[in-house]
């Protein structure tokens, strides 16, 4: 499991990534002047790739699937190839397609990437696939896209479109990535947050979890990121570790009141911090709660990558899921205030169905019926 992060915020999260389960994938437009230096310069030799992220401003379309705008050089002028080539010499340990946002239904615009990638003949290139959530709503759709997906050799990096979290816009979204991610060889989940465990458990080549929440989801081309108005942003996100979610830090201060709030003993915190310390962006704040958030993931990562592989992973996934949704009650009765921390909806559909290993045969009946 990689993390995804902005070149200009790599400092704040470096020094927590484990070098033997993780990476890093650079954003931004310093993405590949950074990468260059991190392997020239800085003798960074762990798992590094460059997201073009043109998916940000320009959606694909059947005449021009990957819109890399790039001057031409004397030696290539195809928008593909330059990026690939130019993530190429800046180190990447493979390069990623600079493809547009897929929109809901647009076949015609994956398709012709799709058909683009193949003819490229080349299984170390990584075909980017930021796809609208919306794909993932029914049967139908989510049988199309992993159709496509499944005639590229190389490594597939599904990105998921959406406001806010994508993979709470639909009650089957969540079972649809499952599927998608068992169906399709090499199949990745990037730009993502908790799913980047549970792709991991169901058997994904590979995950990115977006070190703050603009790499956690993508907004669609043309879109205003939508938030919540009644909490303005002035403190940064915090991952609580009980309660699997993020909160601002100015959140947690104000639910424990002058109550004790958790003290930290993840790597970066040391013992040294409670989880309601994150109070403002002022001074290095930010950057201690996103190195306490890389820590606590690397924590959740080596514990995951110990669990044997398929319905043994996959359980670890889900009752991990069922403790941190158990703790809501236990943490707000112990503050309170019954509705203090409220779980998010996809932690609520990551614990709503078990493993199919797990199921009782009456469980497993009734979801056949369902289908």
């Amino acid at each position: 499991m990689l993390i995804q992060v902005s070149a200009a915020r790599l400092s704040y999260v470096q020094a927590q990534v484990d070098p033997r389960r993780s990476g890093l994938i650079l954003c931004g437009t310093d993405a590949v002047k950074k990468a260059g230096s991190l392997r020239r310069r800085e003798g960074y030799a762990g798992a590094l790739l460059i997201d073009p992220a043109v998916y940000e401003h320009n959606a694909a379309t059947e005449e021009n699937p990957f819109p890399y705008d790039v001057e031409p050089t004397l030696f290539l002028d195809d928008p593909l190839e330059l990026s690939l080539a130019e993530q190429r010499n800046a180190g990447a340990t493979l390069p990623m397609t600079p493809t547009g946002y897929i929109r809901a239904e647009d076949s015609d615009a994956l398709r012709a990437a799709v058909t683009r990638v193949m003819k490229l003949n080349d299984p170390a290139v990584i075909f980017a696939a930021p796809v609208d959530v919306s794909w993932l709503r029914d049967e139908e759709s989510t049988r199309q896209l992993i159709a496509y997906l499944q005639m590229i050799k190389g490594p597939k990096a599904i990105m998921l479109g959406g406001q806010m979290d994508p993979l709470a816009r639909y009650a089957k979204a969540v079972g649809h990535l499952k599927q998608l991610v068992a169906e399709v060889p090499a199949a990745a989940l990037l730009r993502t947050d908790l799913a980047a465990f549970g792709a991991l458990a169901f058997g994904a080549n590979f995950t990115a979890f977006g070190a703050s929440s603009t790499y956690r989801h993508i907004i669609a081309p043309g879109e205003k990121a939508q938030t919540n108005k009644s909490v303005p942003v002035q403190s940064p996100h915090v991952l609580f570790p009980d309660l699997m979610a993020f909160f601002l830090g100015e959140t947690i201060a104000k639910r424990y009141g002058g109550a004790e709030a958790p003290v930290c003993f993840c790597s970066a915190c040391d013992g040294n911090r409670s989880l309601d310390s994150f109070t403002s962006n002022r001074g290095g704040l930010p950057a201690a709660a996103a190195s306490h958030n890389v820590a606590v993931l690397m924590e959740w990562l080596r514990t995951l990558t110990s669990v044997k592989p398929g319905p043994e992973r996959q359980q670890w996934w889900f009752d991990r899921c069922r403790k941190a949704l158990d703790q809501y009650e236990v943490i707000n009765t112990s503050i309170r205030q019954p509705k203090a921390f409220k779980s998010p909806a996809q932690l609520d559909r990551w614990a709503s169905t078990a493993p199919e290993a797990s199921k009782t045969p009456a469980q497993t009946a009734a979801a056949e019926h369902s289908r």
